[in-house]
């Protein structure tokens, strides 16, 4: 897998080096909750708000959603860098953190902005049939669980499987750690439980781009829980998911993973 990777990753630069249009708008800190059906707080205020990048062309483009990690504990919402002038929409997404709110909360907030990307994105030139939904390491949980527990999208009336890609960088695939020490479990006691995007396997989940790095340097077992995902999706007759191995890269891996992610999207939008 590991040559396989190196071959692909070179493979993929020159789509990843190509500019797009450079004329691009950012518009930042946009409340993606219902003020009117959700009881609002000042932590709500300051958290649950999006970013939007996105194209000044009137053509419809595919969205990337990114979901910040720090272990659903820390970190803020970004655009990365890498994604900007690719001819996409990129959404950066703040939310919630414990131990101010549980750990689950972060999945209903991640729930709540991709949503609201279903139901307005197209009012910033993006197509609401690519959307794909990516986040690095806690982000890629979230990435993970808000689509592949598909009763959390059905509460806004959204088929996730209506979602055109996932693609977590370095995500649990168990129950995430933090949620694990709210429960007074240690993080290296895994478990799979409803909260664990492995519980939710199921054939007609998105297509699915798996990333971590390298197995001897990555976090707490990383790359098999992706591994184990991917072989279980197997199982269960899942036909579009694909496993990476960063070489070399440890959990910090998001540099050399993001041509992997822009390379995807350019696959997506070709097919659509």
């Amino acid at each position: 897998m590991k040559k396989l990777l190196i071959y692909m990753f070179l493979a993929v630069m020159p789509i990843y080096a190509f500019g797009q249009d450079p004329k691009y708008k950012t518009l930042d800190n946009v409340y993606y909750y219902d003020s009117q059906t959700v009881d609002q707080t000042d932590y709500m205020k300051q958290k649950c708000l999006v970013d939007i990048y996105y194209p000044e062309s009137k053509a419809k483009v595919p969205v990337v959603i990114w979901f910040h990690g720090g272990g659903l504990t820390g970190g803020k919402k970004e655009i990365p860098s890498a994604l900007k002038n690719k001819g996409f929409c990129v959404i950066g997404v703040g939310y919630r953190l414990s131990p101010k709110v549980k750990a689950e909360t972060c999945i209903a907030d991640a729930t709540a902005a991709i949503a609201w990307v279903f139901k307005n994105i197209d009012r910033y030139n993006g197509d609401p049939n690519q959307i794909i939904v990516s986040g690095h390491s806690a982000g890629g949980y979230l990435a993970l669980m808000s689509v592949m527990d598909k009763s959390w999208l059905k509460k806004y009336n959204i088929d996730s499987d209506k979602v055109a890609g996932l693609v977590p960088f370095s995500g649990h695939t168990i129950t995430h750690f933090t949620i694990r020490k709210e429960q007074g479990i240690p993080g290296e006691q895994p478990i799979i439980d409803k909260w664990a995007p492995l519980f939710h396997v199921r054939k007609n989940a998105p297509p699915t781009l798996l990333i971590t790095g390298d197995r001897e340097k990555e976090m707490l077992g990383r790359y098999e829980e992706n591994a184990y995902f991917y072989r279980m999706m197997k199982v269960v007759g899942h036909p579009n998911i694909t496993q990476y191995e960063m070489d070399g890269y440890g959990h910090n891996m998001t540099e050399p993973a993001f041509p992997l992610l822009v390379d995807f999207v350019s696959l997506k939008s070709k097919v659509n």
